[in-house]
């Protein structure tokens, strides 16, 4: 599904896991692969394009846009779910009065120079993306998704970070036993770039 908006690239993919809910939502970490994928096909080289845990994605530290992901209310945890959804918004034109230095955690595409990288396509590259992650997924397991996700996540120094199979992100110290769990359900509840005032990523 596709929103076709001039300032937003908004679109959503129906996923049908055949696996239960609880290591399903591993495919949101493949999506968020897909989406940076996506923007750094069009990204200048000198740009940056991160993942703040686990949802938000930002080029040079301004804030772009995220995703977010829904399943059925009825699904039971060790049961495979009837559909995932994935849904991805990354704002591409800076509106009039939020024009550079006004919002200065935010950013959009066109303020970070990626050219012609419209809502389309982004769209586009996303879907040809989505498609090489999960086939990786489905080839090679889920340890390569991981790594490649959490190679863009902003991340504290000197930390050892681990996806664990139900997509729970554990983080340890170096020089610690100590681990720390971030519940990706919890996460998932709350989108935490979504300014639901805007509709749309926050400024």
């Amino acid at each position: 599904m596709y929103v076709g908006r001039f300032d937003l690239a908004e679109f959503a993919v129906v996923l049908e896991p055949g696996e239960p809910l609880r290591t399903a939502r591993r495919a949101f970490y493949a999506g968020m692969v897909a989406l940076t994928d996506a923007l750094r096909a069009y990204a200048p080289p000198n740009k940056t394009v991160a993942i703040g845990w686990p949802d938000a994605v930002r080029i040079d530290g301004g804030l772009v846009g995220g995703a977010r992901m829904g399943w059925p209310s009825s699904a039971r945890e060790d049961e495979p779910p009837a559909w995932l959804v994935f849904g991805a918004m990354i704002r591409t034109v800076a509106m009039a009065d939020q024009g550079p230095g006004i919002h200065p955690l935010a950013s959009a595409l066109d303020e970070e120079g990626f050219g012609e990288a419209g809502a389309a396509e982004v769209t586009e590259s996303f879907a040809r993306h989505l498609m090489r992650v999960i086939d990786s997924w489905q080839a090679d397991g889920f340890d390569g998704v991981a790594r490649d996700y959490l190679s863009r996540l902003c991340r504290e120094r000197r930390t050892v970070l681990r996806i664990d199979e139900s997509g729970d992100l554990l983080t340890r110290h170096v020089g610690s036993d100590r681990l720390e769990r971030n519940h990706l359900v919890k996460a998932l509840a709350k989108p935490s770039w979504l300014d639901p005032k805007l509709g749309g990523p926050r400024l």
